[in-house]
């Protein structure tokens, strides 16, 4: 991984949506989550963002981190051990306007791609009708991987998926370069803004959201 440059001073990136869940997963960059997550909430107060964690993401950030800048439960990416009102799969893929998994590991990219649905947030992303971006941090080689490559491709055949391609990075194992990092959240924004007006304008989309 790359050293994460703070956050850009001066206006951010139009955008209009209006509930946003933002996911992290089990990459080590994880660990910035709470710095990215005060400046979405600070450069769009208007806009209501929730959060999830899958449980690899946890090794690396703490729910309780999460939770200080969240306003509001962090939601974990497992099903419950005892019966709940309602399901989380259900209110994750209704609930949002906007989806943004930052980072998306290797694994997180190939399960989606293929279309697995074994925990509350792949199924729900499997289901949601909402404007996805996938912002993925990779290991040494990992972005010119045929399987990699091959699952990108699937998820850019989905109309509501973009997926922003990784920055260089230092592998923290190696400690050379050739791993990838997540493109800097303020820089995936636009790209999640462009696929939500585009799903918006689409008239098709639009009468299946309401």
């Amino acid at each position: 991984m790359a050293e994460i440059a703070p956050p850009p001073e001066g206006p951010a990136p139009s955008f209009g949506a209006g509930r946003v869940l933002f996911v992290g997963t089990g990459s080590i960059g994880v660990m910035f989550m709470p710095m990215w997550l005060n400046w979405l909430r600070t450069a769009y107060p208007d806009t209501e963002v929730r959060t999830m964690l899958t449980r690899s993401a946890q090794r690396f950030v703490t729910r309780d981190a999460l939770t200080a800048f969240a306003g509001g439960t962090v939601l974990q990416d497992v099903w419950p051990d005892e019966p709940e009102q309602g399901a989380t799969h259900v209110e994750v893929a209704q609930w949002p306007d906007a989806i943004v998994v930052h980072p998306a590991t290797f694994h997180f990219v190939s399960r989606l791609a293929l279309g697995s649905a074994d925990t509350p947030l792949l199924l729900a992303l499997q289901c949601t009708r909402a404007p996805i971006a996938i912002a993925p941090a990779l290991p040494p080689g990992g972005a010119e991987s045929f399987a990699y490559r091959q699952h990108v491709a699937a998820l850019a055949a989905r109309p509501n998926v973009t997926v922003v391609p990784p920055q260089p990075g230092y592998s923290v194992t190696t400690g050379r370069p050739g791993a990838t990092v997540a493109t800097p959240l303020p820089a995936v924004i636009p790209a999640l803004e462009r696929l939500r007006a585009q799903l918006a304008a689409t008239p098709s989309h639009s009468k299946e959201q309401r």
